[in-house]
């Protein structure tokens, strides 16, 4: 584990944001979905890509919402340009379960 300062922390914005749409990405390298998660006025409707294809369905996805990190550089991965890095946690077989609010809360909201 490596110690990281407060001011270090405070970089990192990590936003709710509302899946709006999930699609099939068949040119990933591995199983993955391509999200577009609504972040609220200020930031608007983002892309990511997810490998999250083994705990959760496409259309379970779609208006569940998720924290991500929103002040990444974009990053080309395959044919779509992600702008977001949605955040969960590897179960014992190594696959992503989403990390959520267990409440709703408004899009765009920052982590305090």
């Amino acid at each position: 584990m490596t110690n990281i300062s407060w001011d270090e922390f405070e970089k990192v914005e990590l936003r709710v944001g509302t899946i709006v749409q999930a699609e099939e990405f068949p040119e990933a390298r591995r199983p993955a979905y391509i999200l577009h998660i609504d972040f609220g006025a200020e930031l608007g409707i983002k892309k990511s890509s997810a490998q999250i294809t083994n705990h959760y369905q496409s259309e379970e996805l779609v208006g569940k919402q998720v924290i991500a990190v929103v002040n990444f550089p974009d990053k080309q991965i395959g044919p779509i340009m992600s702008q977001c890095l949605i955040t969960g946690f590897y179960d014992k077989n190594g696959e992503v379960v989403l990390a959520v609010p267990d409440k709703p809360i408004d899009n765009g909201a920052k982590l305090g």
